[in-house]
């Protein structure tokens, strides 16, 4: 069984619901996972944009969400979860809006994809900091055991 990631309230390459935008409550949508390979130590959750500013004309990856040192036993983010309900050991890098914690979706024009991607590590990572993700992928580098993706899309209404 491989590493597999899932969210309740969205299909893979589906709409992500406002709730969990910038035009919603801007909470962190639930997590669930799965099939974490044999030896990890922890897991790294990176939330991200490709698509910015523009899905035409791209010309950054934007960032929503670090976290990492989640530990192994996790299975999932429960919506909306605050710092202090995140498993016990997991750390929080910074968004591109520098600061920490979840930032939703809020694109300027066009349908963007939204990429969650979680990797099942053979370590953990320890005290990085305030982290962007950069640092955090280099730290993982030479660690990562799985990687799962979920892909979710969200267009602001008119």
């Amino acid at each position: 069984m491989s590493l597999a990631l899932i969210s309740p309230v969205f299909a893979a390459n589906g709409p992500i619901p406002a709730l969990y935008t910038c035009e919603g409550d801007d909470r962190s949508p639930p997590l669930a996972w799965s099939g974490a390979p044999a030896g990890t130590k922890s897991f790294v959750l990176i939330v991200d944009d490709p698509d910015a500013p523009d899905p035409a004309a791209p010309r950054m990856t934007w960032v929503h969400w670090v976290l990492y040192d989640i530990p192994a036993a996790a299975t999932g983010l429960a919506e909306g979860i605050k710092p202090a309900a995140l498993p016990a050991g997991t750390r929080e890098g910074l968004n591109d809006w520098g600061r920490t914690g979840y930032g939703g979706p809020c694109p300027p024009i066009g349908r963007h994809r939204y990429f969650h991607k979680l990797y099942a590590l053979d370590t953990v990572l320890g005290d990085l900091g305030r982290p962007k993700k950069a640092a955090v992928e280099k730290a993982m580098q030479g660690h990562v055991l799985g990687q799962a993706t979920l892909v979710g899309t969200y267009q602001k209404r008119g």
